[in-house]
């Protein structure tokens, strides 16, 4: 008989009980394999929730208000999630019921599409997103507890791949199921990947108490009002958490400006408006690239400096834009990536750092949400800049991310660790 592998417990992190496991449901890999399939599933389901309200309703503006109430919603649901993760015995089975309860919302908003009325179908769409969160901020938060130690470090750079393959890979997928299967269907597969990652959210370790040095998890007598409060404050009194948060908001804001003015590079630069979004996939890679290098080298540079010169490389692109010349364009693009990836894993690294274990899930998801509101809030100013002047709108990006990068210095440098929440 086949005898049955796994992993030791001190690879896995797992209590030494639970290491009978089957070794593909366990560790590091699995905890990537399941972060990478749910979030193409999310990084599928606005381009594909667009797709599919175009072609249900007909109309451009209601498929706009579908991707804008799928996220949007971010900044709200990401601090009450978080602060469940951070009271659950076993945070992975309530990753799990929110990845199903994210998959059904969106089957239940192509449901509604032509079927139910407009707004109905729009309100389910927002509380999707409320949800959304869990696939971004709230898996990366339970790394600690997968992995230990110094090899954190380099689990943390493998986890922000994640976002970049996903970014990668989720709108050339929802493109092309749209056009091999049709949009309806493309909405169906998003919701798909995003439930074939349940069994890796269900098999997380359950909390086992401090790690890296953090306290001991709050009592049971704490109400969930006041872990939201304390989660706040720890954001908001930590100065490495709140200027983290800060630089990685405004350069969200700035990415979602860029985001609004690629249809019209597209058209003016490269010859089509459906090639600006090509743009975003010359990004992806060379983040991809960027991360892949950081993960061999994790602690080559600071976190701290490479959240601050991350937004400044940002910025890159759309002043080169104001050129107007392609090959110019594209380089610049390549070279944002090298900014936008390594910035990620700067930020999950500062948050491992500073984040009580208590907290950690509310730091994450809250953070999270408010990236994603950012990008929303930043795509919704500049579309209308851009319909008169899209220079205006490129130089209002481009000044956004380098006010990204000063705002890091806005906020005093902690001169100690700060004092638990």
């Amino acid at each position: 008989m086949k005898r049955r592998y796994s992993f030791p417990a001190h690879l896995t992190g797992l209590p030494a009980h639970l290491t009978g496991l089957p070794a593909h449901l366990t560790g590091l890999p699995a905890h990537l394999a399941g972060a990478a399939v749910a979030r193409t599933g999310d990084e599928m389901a606005g381009p594909a929730l667009m797709l599919a309200g175009l072609a249900l309703t007909g109309s451009t503006a209601d498929a706009s208000l579908l991707l804008a109430g799928v996220t949007v919603s971010a900044v709200l649901g990401g601090p009450v999630l978080g602060s469940f993760l951070d009271r659950a015995a076993r945070p992975g089975r309530l990753l799990a019921a929110a990845l199903a309860l994210y998959a059904a919302g969106l089957t239940a908003v192509l449901m509604g599409l032509g079927r139910l009325p407009f707004a109905l179908t729009l309100a389910a769409a927002v509380l999707t997103g409320l949800i959304g969160p869990a696939l971004s901020g709230g898996w990366t938060a339970q790394l600690p507890a997968v992995v230990r130690g110094d090899r954190l470090d380099r689990a943390n750079a493998l986890d922000a791949m994640t976002f970049g393959a996903a970014g990668l890979a989720g709108p050339a997928l929802a493109g092309g199921a749209a056009e091999a299967l049709g949009a309806p269907a493309a909405v169906v597969v998003s919701a798909v990947l995003v439930a074939l990652a349940l069994p890796a959210a269900w098999a997380l370790p359950a909390r086992t108490g401090p790690v890296r040095g953090n306290p001991a998890p709050r009592g049971p007598t704490a109400s969930p009002v006041a872990d939201l409060v304390a989660g706040i404050r720890a954001v908001a009194g930590r100065p490495a958490l709140a200027r983290a948060t800060l630089t990685s908001v405004l350069s969200c804001t700035a990415q979602g400006m860029l985001t609004a003015c690629l249809a019209l590079l597209g058209e003016r630069v490269l010859g089509g408006a459906g090639r600006g979004a090509m743009l975003l996939s010359c990004t992806a890679a060379s983040a991809l690239a960027a991360d892949a290098v950081l993960a061999r080298f994790p602690r080559a540079i600071a976190p701290d400096t490479i959240l601050w010169a991350g937004a400044l490389v940002q910025a890159v692109l759309p002043a080169a834009a104001l050129l107007g010349h392609p090959g110019v364009l594209v380089a610049a693009a390549l070279v944002a990536g090298i900014g936008e990836g390594p910035q990620l894993v700067a930020l999950f690294a500062v948050r491992h750092r500073e984040a009580p274990d208590r907290l950690r899930s509310q730091i994450f998801t809250t953070g999270a949400g408010l990236k994603v509101t950012g990008f929303a809030l930043g795509a919704a100013v500049a579309g209308p800049v851009a319909a008169r002047s899209l220079s205006g709108a490129l130089l209002l990006a481009a000044g956004t991310a380098v006010l990204a990068a000063l705002t890091f210095f806005a906020v005093p440098a902690p001169g100690d660790r700060a004092v638990p929440a």
